[in-house]
């Protein structure tokens, strides 16, 4: 049986994509295991399958000075150690690395101990974990094509974003009845990433009104951000999180509000639902957000809406004129080059691990 070892963590987004491929694969032929951090969201996610997790030692890096950069640099060794010594307990074929703070040690490791990796970046520009874990890998794949220029041409393909099955057998009756929604009024979804936006859900909240003349609303706000004085409202139903049934959800779903993630991005390009994207601020991140934001707004995808601009105001002005040119988007979208991103990337595994 071949072995395969999945990476990435620091956030959702360096795990869904994982679970997505690993839904993917033959469990008859592959034996899969995970590396992450000791406290990070992937040992969460990964735990609610059956799939082994190791957990190794892992530092934050920072582009910024920091008297905490010289304890994790040790902290990084550490993890190169833990890894090799796990490598080479697994003795896998090949290691697959998402991106993200504990990626590092693991594809040195896997490099000194000539196992093959590859690599994923979501963004349109590479975070710094995947700036230094680039030379050593064999492969590179991108989500944006304009990502692949920063990394080598010889080993990098531009291949979209690993949709989840699931999400694309979403059910618009089975939503509905969910939501207690119906077909009359458009429903519009807003997500403020997996731990919410206060930004966001405030902005929502006093637009309330105005929004529900014009939409069924589902809120998802994130844990704890959950407003009681809201639930009896029709038409607006509120949620923390929703999971088995977000694929329905999701094809019930006719606009859709969301941070400027990849990976959620790309879920609704696949999925063709027009989107205000409300990326997160300099302030707050690296940017990545902005330009992937801004990249689906020139190919005709979205609306984004920078958070310093984020009013009540401004965000019923920006659904208004999304809604005005739903079908301008979703023609762009139905353009759009379809890119079976997980089969690409199944296909080039097989071809590295066959003997």
């Amino acid at each position: 049986m071949k072995k395969i070892v999945f990476t990435g963590g620091g956030s959702a987004g360096h795990v869904t994509p994982n679970l997505a491929i690993m839904e993917q694969l033959d469990r008859t032929e592959w034996d899969i295991a995970y590396i992450g951090s000791h406290n990070g969201i992937e040992k969460e996610l990964i735990h609610r399958t059956d799939i082994p997790y190791h957990p190794i030692s892992s530092g934050k890096l920072r582009r910024y000075i920091d008297r905490k950069n010289a304890t994790d640099v040790f902290r990084v060794v550490k993890g190169i150690f833990d890894a090799r010594k796990v490598l080479k307990k697994l003795k896998p074929d090949l290691v697959f690395s998402k991106g993200g703070f504990v990626t590092v040690p693991v594809v040195i490791a896997a490099s000194s101990l000539k196992i093959p990796v590859f690599l994923h970046e979501s963004d349109l520009t590479p975070g710094l974990a995947n700036k230094i874990a680039q030379r050593f890998t064999t492969r590179i794949f991108t989500s944006f094509d304009e990502a692949a220029a920063h990394f080598p041409a010889d080993k990098t393909t531009a291949i979209g974003s690993p949709i989840r099955k699931a999400l694309l057998e979403g059910r618009v009756e089975k939503g509905l009845n969910y939501l207690g929604f119906h077909k009359s009024v458009p429903v519009l979804t807003i997500m403020g990433g997996s731990l919410g936006s206060k930004a966001v859900n405030d902005a929502v909240r006093i637009a309330l009104p105005e929004l529900l003349s014009r939409f069924q609303i589902v809120h998802l706000c994130g844990k704890g951000h959950l407003d009681p004085s809201l639930s009896n409202h029709s038409g607006y139903k509120q949620f923390e999180y929703v999971h088995d049934e977000l694929p329905d959800v999701l094809a019930a779903t006719d606009y859709v509000v969301t941070r400027g993630g990849s990976n959620a991005i790309f879920e609704f390009l696949a999925l063709k639902k027009p989107m205000l994207i409300i990326p997160l601020s300099r302030a707050q991140s690296r940017g990545d957000q902005i330009l992937n934001a801004q990249s689906f707004e020139r190919k005709g995808y979205s609306i984004t809406l920078e958070e310093e601009m984020l009013t009540s105001e401004s965000l019923l002005e920006q659904l208004i004129e999304l809604k005005e040119k739903e079908a301008s988007f979703k023609q762009s979208m139905t353009d759009a080059q379809d890119t079976d991103a997980i089969q690409q990337i199944l296909s080039e595994i097989d071809k590295y691990t066959t003997k």
